[in-house]
This record gives structure tokens, sequence and C-alpha cells, in this order.
């Protein structure tokens, strides 16, 4: 049985979507099992707070890493403990098969501007997103985790054959489906889905699959080439920066010295004025003519 552990400050949440469709039906095989964490347990305070703000200053509230720890603990979960961020690598159908291997997953949910950063590096085994948004909380992306892996555990789905077809699924994008009618406004299926010849139909299959998987490579490839292009204008910006930040500080660090030594040139002058005034002066131990 797999053991799926959620840490939240919004228990409920999960109550009901938990209770319905495939994650229910695979819980009712006995497959897995659902223990949901009010993180605002492991607080001391009468507000039950769970949140601060920022150090350095800053909009939004943090997270903060205390409760975190002692709800992991209270659980005494291990790996894989996931933090939801989308400061995450993004999670991929190989992360549910994995997670569907596992005899236990835990999932922190944040809230608020953001987690402490510690909970990330010292206390999550991995940091997982689900894209490049932004959610009000991790609750919706610890469901679709959920969702994900709970769908290959034996006794979720009645024709775990359907699984094996879908996107990802040893294969790239799927292909497109059909059902009746046939034709529906005018819009016809595919001949080739009705006329009976399953080694058309699959070779039809595969070739629609590799087709949309390179349309969607190609989509993410000029969405990365973009994003490569932003981060160079940002490093652009910060190398400009850190620039002009040294050149100000080499300037000072001359105007300084240059002010040493005319201190210093300054000193020496009054020094050997003060060492002439005094070879002039008669000596005091000398006799008096």
């Amino acid at each position: 049985m797999l053991r799926i552990n959620v840490v939240t400050i919004f228990p409920e949440f999960f109550a009901e979507p938990l209770s319905l469709s495939i994650p229910a039906k695979a819980a009712l095989a006995g497959s897995v099992s659902y223990h949901t964490v009010n993180l605002r347990d492991f607080t001391y305070d009468r507000h039950k707070t769970v949140d601060d703000t920022p150090c350095g200053g800053g909009p939004g509230m943090v997270m903060k890493p205390g409760p975190f720890f002692e709800a992991v603990e209270f659980l005494g979960a291990t790996a894989p403990i996931v933090l939801l961020s989308p400061r995450g690598r993004r999670f991929s159908h190989a992360d549910a098969v994995r997670f569907a291997a596992s005899t236990e997953l835990t999932l922190l949910c944040g809230h608020y501007k953001d987690v402490d950063e510690r909970v990330a590096t010292h206390l999550a085994t991995e940091v997982l997103s689900l894209g490049d948004f932004v959610l009000s909380g991790g609750e919706a992306a610890a469901l679709a985790i959920i969702d994900a892996t709970v769908r290959l555990l034996p006794g979720a789905m009645s024709d775990i054959e359907s699984a094996r077809t879908d996107s990802f699924y040893d294969r790239g994008i799927s292909a497109p489906s059909y059902t009746r009618p046939v034709e529906y406004r005018g819009l016809r299926v595919p001949d080739v889905l009705i006329g009976g010849d399953h080694a058309k139909v699959a070779a039809w299959r595969d070739g629609e699959s590799l087709r949309r998987t390179r349309e969607a490579e190609a989509r993410d490839r000029e969405v990365w080439t973009a994003r490569e292009a932003e981060i160079a204008a940002r490093e652009a910006v910060i190398a400009e920066a850190e620039r002009v930040r040294a050149e100000k500080a080499a300037k000072k660090a001359r105007e300084k010295a240059a002010k040493a030594r005319v201190r210093a040139r300054e000193a020496a002058r009054v020094a050997a004025a003060n060492a002439a005034d005094h070879d002039a002066s008669p000596d005091d131990d000398e006799p008096s003519l």
C-alpha cells in the first residue's frame, strides 16, 4: 500500500476530491491511504501563526520552517518528501510512476508569498512544480500529483490498458480520440478509424502520436529559446550593474588613497617645518656669551 501524506493549512481542501472517482477507487482497493496533516497543529501561539514577514524586507508573507519540520517529524515520513513550488523541476509521468512504486509519499503545500528556503534545502528531498505559473497554494498541485500517481495503482482503473495508451506512457503525445456519432455537425471521424483495418488504425495512431509530439517539442523549444534570451538579457543587466558598482568602488578607493597621500604629504611638510624651526632655534644647553 502507498501511504500519501499531505501537509497543508487547508486539510479540508482534500476531503471531497479524494473521496471521488479514481483516488477513491484506489483507496477502496487497498492500494493507497491518505493522511492530511494541519500545519497549524504545530504552532505554539494563540493565533496558530504559520507565517512571518520576509527577512530583508519586501512584500508578502513567508511560511515559517518550524511547523513543516515538526509536522514531518510527527509523521515519521521518509523520502520522497516533496515541496510544491514554482521553483521546482517540472513534474512528469516518470515521477508519477516512481511515486506509485514507492511505499510512502509526502507532499508539502506552501501558501502566501513563499516558504522558508530551509524547508526546500534541509527538509524536502525534492522540489516539484506543475509548470511555469503560480498557484494560490500547493494544494491544487498536490491533488494533481496524487491523481497522476494513484491512477497507476492496482484497482484504481478498471481498464489499465487505457492508462498504457495515454500520453507520456512509454511515448510522447498520444493520438487524438474519437467516438460515435461518426458525423456530428458535418464533422467526420477520420475514415481510417471506421474502416475496420486494425493495422492501419495502429499505423495512423503512431503517426499522429509522432506528429503531435514533434509539434509539442517545437513549441517547447520556442518557449525555451525565448526564455534563454530573457535570461541573457537579465544577466546583461546584472553584469552592467556589477560593472558600475565595481567602477564606483574603485573610484572611491582611488579618491580615498589620493586623500591619504595628501594627508601624508601635509604631515611630512609639517614635520619638516617643525624640524627646520627646531634647528634654527638657539640650543638651550649652550652657554650665553
